[in-house]
């Protein structure tokens, strides 16, 4: 089932109107897991950051070993004509992606050079403005770097995601908060997180765990461009239930509030709807 409607597939050179199958069964992604994509997303007109998340797209796939072939500025250019199907009143999620074709001869290992690329435009409303999700703990954590190729945006990762969404959904919440290796936090099962404590803003610091995302760099750009203190911080789950608010980023929703975790309710959003408006009026300059 696809996650949005009004599909359009980049595959073998062109632009289909349809959600195009294009792996085979027999394919080392299918059965080794060795994908990586991207999310980007295109609203009000304008895509931010798409560059960035084309050419980290490639850095993933270097990262599991697969060759990737097609560079960053063709990439944007094949996206923004495919968008071109689209209106500046519609919504769209943004995914390149890359697997390998085949193994090496044992099987495990991709081979070099052997890649397939697509690229999957759906359109998905963006997240409306006052919505607020409510968060909790789980027993998973996020992997080291030598368990797991946390230094990607890697498909086999994301198991381990759902299994903490649905723990936390289970319970009654919306999302969770996930510790790294050592217990301390880390982000959240979706997004990146940010707390803040008497107007300044705080966010775990990048320790190999977890992805610090370019939506998160966005962020804290505009933060202290506005003149907000942002402070990248060892952070634990105390720090959480103490601050005066939390927030989400992510490629997909850009920003979610959080208005409570577990027990512990959180009264203002203000920074929040801060965030969301200085990124915004920063992405409307973008094109």
């Amino acid at each position: 089932m696809a996650f949005g409607s009004n599909i359009r597939t980049f595959w073998e050179g062109r632009w289909h109107d349809a959600d195009m199958a294009v792996m085979r069964a027999a394919d080392h992604g299918m059965w080794q897991g060795s994908s990586v994509f991207d999310g980007a997303r295109y609203f009000d007109g304008v895509c931010p950051d798409l560059a960035l998340h084309c050419a980290r797209v490639n850095q993933s796939a270097e990262a599991l070993m697969i060759t990737p072939t097609c560079e960053a500025a063709d990439m944007v250019a094949i996206i923004r004509e495919g968008l071109a199907g689209y209106g500046p009143g519609q919504s769209v999620y943004i995914r390149p992606m890359y697997w390998a074709l085949h193994g090496s001869d044992l099987g495990i290992a991709p081979m070099a050079g052997a890649t397939g690329f697509a690229i999957s435009l759906e359109e998905v409303p963006m997240p409306v403005a006052s919505f607020a999700t409510t968060v909790t703990r789980t027993r998973f954590r996020r992997p080291v770097l030598e368990d797991s190729v946390c230094n990607a945006k890697a498909g086999c990762l994301y198991p381990n995601n759902a299994r903490m969404l649905v723990e936390a959904q289970s319970k009654g919440f919306g999302n969770a908060l996930v510790a790294d290796a050592l217990g301390n936090l880390a982000e959240s099962a979706t997004a990146n997180v940010f707390l803040v404590k008497d107007g300044v803003v705080f966010t775990p610091v990048p320790n190999g765990t977890f992805l610090a995302g370019i939506t998160r760099a966005r962020h804290m750009a505009n933060l202290r461009a506005d003149g907000v203190e942002v402070r990248e911080a060892v952070l634990t789950f105390e720090d959480a239930h103490a601050a005066d608010e939390i927030f989400l980023s992510g490629n997909f929703a850009k920003v979610t509030a959080v208005k409570a975790f577990d027990d512990t309710v959180y009264r203002t959003r203000a920074m929040t709807d801060r965030v969301r408006r200085l990124y915004l009026d920063w992405a409307a300059g973008q094109g």
